[in-house]
């Protein structure tokens, strides 16, 4: 009689044990799918972040280059007035303004800032880039942790292929290895 008992209790732990590889089998293959879709979602969250942020930054650095060249254009015609008198009635508008030629003469001319705002620019479209490739780069890394846990010897037997299926990697598009030309001209 003791001889069953250990069979019977042999059959129970076997079968306890099988019940519990598959249980910490598929709630790990199930912690590794959500992460995949998170990672997924911080691509798309990146992307989203690129689609609001760069038009808003242009807008700006544009307006910002229009007000400037608009005050140069105005500041260097005042100046160039004021400098080429020739004729007496200039002169005598010369005179007439020589308040504003001392100012002139001393002013300084405005602190041209467009480049900056473009040198900014650039660094944010570089960080944004940077951002969108770090988390095209972590996607990647969960989906092979993903993908060798699904993929393993007994885990392949344990799960179904249609809840736990093999995902891909970020792949760039065709013919982004070549890369872009630049043209300023337009």
């Amino acid at each position: 009689m003791k001889k069953s008992y250990i069979v019977i209790g042999s059959i129970i732990l076997f079968v306890f044990i099988i019940f519990m590889t598959y249980r910490s089998t598929f709630n790990k293959a199930i912690t590794l799918q959500e992460t995949v879709d998170e990672a997924w979602g911080n691509v798309g969250a990146t992307y989203q972040r690129r689609a609001d942020l760069v038009p808003q930054l242009v807008a700006t650095v544009k307006g910002a280059a229009e007000n400037e060249k608009g005050i140069l254009v105005q500041v260097t015609q005042a100046r160039a007035g004021i400098v080429n008198a020739k004729t007496p009635e200039d002169m005598e508008l010369m005179g007439k303004k020589i308040n504003t030629a001392i100012n002139l003469a001393f002013e300084a001319y405005p602190q041209i800032r467009a480049t900056e705002n473009f040198s900014e620019l650039q660094a944010q479209l570089e960080g944004t880039e940077n951002r969108i490739n770090k988390a095209r780069q972590d996607y990647n890394e969960v989906i092979k942790e993903y993908n060798s846990h699904i993929r393993g010897f007994l885990n392949s037997m344990f799960l179904n292929p249609e809840t736990f299926p093999k995902k891909n990697p970020f792949a760039a598009a065709a013919g982004t290895e070549v890369a872009p030309t630049v043209d300023f001209s337009k």
